[in-house]
């Protein structure tokens, strides 16, 4: 090891990915020196988000502290295990909806730290490796960027609705077809018995939304990586929509202290594969959104994602992706035992009701029985 140059560690170095580079920084002395180089890492960054290869993003990145600060940042996915339990009782916070007045709404100091023009996004998606859509946004589309307005309630932001300036798919068309090993489907009650183009989705989709705060120079991916769930041939038979997603720290915005940042991706059989003319089996992204909503399901307005994305930033982070997985599994149950609760509740009102509804009404029956006896 002491006989190789600096130089060719270096090449040895610039061929490996960001996790290879890490690891190859605690091998040696040497490899330690030079894996802390800022190219390495930008080629790292590089190489894994084609969204990074912009100039003003790379200008951008390198103001919050660099691509090495950036790659530890957003390639660990965030974190959370403080879900709270949903108790069957009648003290049970959960049991009851929340009105708005429960929310938190802050001063004006947090207002001015969390204002719309600070965040970029960056996001980037593939199929089995290959990049298939990236697309750099400044700023919260529908707001007002330097007083914090929102021109749309609940907060939303849907990349097909937004103007394609910053896009590198300029003509606004994604598509997916058997060209990039798409499986054929040569017909959809096919597609709806063996599930073949399905599955295909959820194991080669993969999806990054990475959000930057200009002003706290802090960066967070927001994304799951890979699908949590979907739906297919919903809402229409050739619609096939793909859930991302993660949970985010709520404590000192919503009562449940925990919220979901909800990535939907929707693609749409445009063309059905036909092996005798050739023709390709081909499906159109069709939207790609994010949304954050509480554990009652309730989409959140645009000042409280502000200030649930902005908690999100400072939150803890895991490469460990089975324990991510596993956190926003524990948040899943906790949301169905909350939905199970609220029906619990509704049906022992609905009983109250009718049988206040019955006794009432016999009561009635009985007083004019009465009156009916003494004519």
């Amino acid at each position: 090891m002491a006989s190789l140059s600096a130089d060719l560690f270096y090449d040895i170095l610039k061929r490996l990915d960001g996790a290879a580079l890490a690891r190859a920084g605690c091998a040696c002395a040497e490899f330690r020196a030079i894996s802390n180089e800022e190219d390495l890492w930008e080629n790292a960054c590089r190489s894994l988000w084609p969204s990074t290869r912009r100039d003003d993003v790379r200008s951008l990145i390198i103001s919050i502290g660099g691509f090495r600060k950036f790659y530890a940042d957003c390639f660990t996915l965030i974190l959370n295990k403080d879900v709270p339990l949903v108790q069957t009782n009648e003290t049970n916070p959960f049991a009851e909806e929340w009105n708005e007045s429960d929310y938190y709404y802050g001063d004006m100091d947090d207002l001015e730290n969390s204002l719309p023009e600070d965040f970029v996004s960056l996001i980037d998606v593939w199929y089995q490796d290959r990049v298939l859509y990236s697309k750099v946004i400044w700023g919260i589309p529908n707001s007002d960027g330097a007083i914090g307005w929102f021109y749309n309630c609940p907060f939303r932001i849907d990349l097909f609705h937004q103007s394609s300036e910053n896009n590198e798919n300029n003509n606004g068309e994604v598509f997916l077809s058997t060209i990039d090993d798409l499986p054929p489907v040569p017909s959809m009650e096919q597609e709806r018995k063996d599930g073949k183009l399905w599955r295909e989705l959820n194991d080669g989709i993969k999806l990054s939304w990475i959000i930057i705060n200009q002003k706290m120079k802090r960066a967070v991916n927001l994304t799951s990586w890979h699908p949590l769930g979907g739906q297919r041939h919903w809402p229409t038979d050739t619609d096939f929509v793909l859930r991302f997603g993660s949970v985010l720290p709520a404590k000192e915005v919503l009562p449940c202290q925990v919220a979901e940042c909800i990535l939907l991706m929707k693609f749409r059989m445009t063309s059905l594969g036909n092996e005798a003319t050739r023709e390709c089996s081909t499906l159109a992204l069709t939207e790609l959104s994010m949304q954050i909503e509480d554990m009652g399901g309730v989409h959140l307005n645009g000042h409280c994602s502000l200030l649930i994305l902005k908690e999100a930033l400072s939150g803890h982070r895991s490469r460990n992706y089975d324990e991510v997985l596993e956190s926003c599994n524990l948040y899943l149950k906790a949301q169905s035992e909350l939905k199970e609760e609220k029906i619990r509740n509704e049906c022992r009102f609905d009983t109250l009701c009718i049988v206040s509804g019955i006794t009432i009404f016999a009561a009635l029956c009985a007083m004019c029985y009465r009156k009916f006896e003494y004519f």
